[in-house]
């Protein structure tokens, strides 16, 4: 890898970093993804010992998924729909909840190239975060390009914000 602080790491980077810090601070992590169907969970086992810090991969893409493996409330996915920041705040509890990590990410959103709406164009993916007992933390993205392209951006904006909020708590 080069040392130019303008070159962007790759996810394979990015994991390993992160698997540095939560192995630093005795940390394990869990992941809910819905539009990235596991990829996250592929880039974290692609990092060597991961299995220290890396706990559980829970990929729920439809609403009953959502509901039995992560505990989301039927009445959040029919009001607010499964993109939004209340599922994806109840997916990243679920993930916490139903493993033995301290540190969980979600994801859900729309990867194209259907599926999207006037209010939810392709590309909307909400991310969350939560650690132990600080609340739970979320953002929307809106990513272009095609649907690979959507997946990858949102793996790595997923992985970084672990590594944000670890420095921040």
């Amino acid at each position: 890898m080069s040392n130019d602080p303008t070159e962007t790491p790759s996810l394979h980077q990015i994991a390993a970093d992160l698997g540095s810090q939560m192995l630093a601070r005795r940390l394990k992590l869990a992941v809910a993804e819905s539009c990235t169907g596991g990829w996250v969970c592929k880039v974290v086992t692609e990092i060597s010992g991961s299995s220290d810090w890396f706990d559980a991969g829970f990929v729920a893409y439809s609403y009953e998924a959502k509901e039995a493996m992560l505990g989301v409330d039927r009445r959040i996915l029919e009001r607010y729909g499964a993109v939004s920041e209340e599922a994806v705040l109840e997916m990243v509890r679920g993930a916490l909840s139903r493993s033995r990590a301290n540190v969980a990410l979600a994801i859900t959103g729309i990867a194209g190239p259907t599926g999207g709406t006037p209010d939810k164009p392709v590309g909307t993916v909400w991310v969350a975060w939560g650690f132990g007992h600080h609340p739970p933390e979320a953002a929307v993205f809106l990513f272009s390009g095609d649907r690979e392209q959507v997946r990858r951006d949102t793996v790595r904006v997923a992985l970084r914000g672990v590594q944000e909020m670890l420095e921040r708590h």
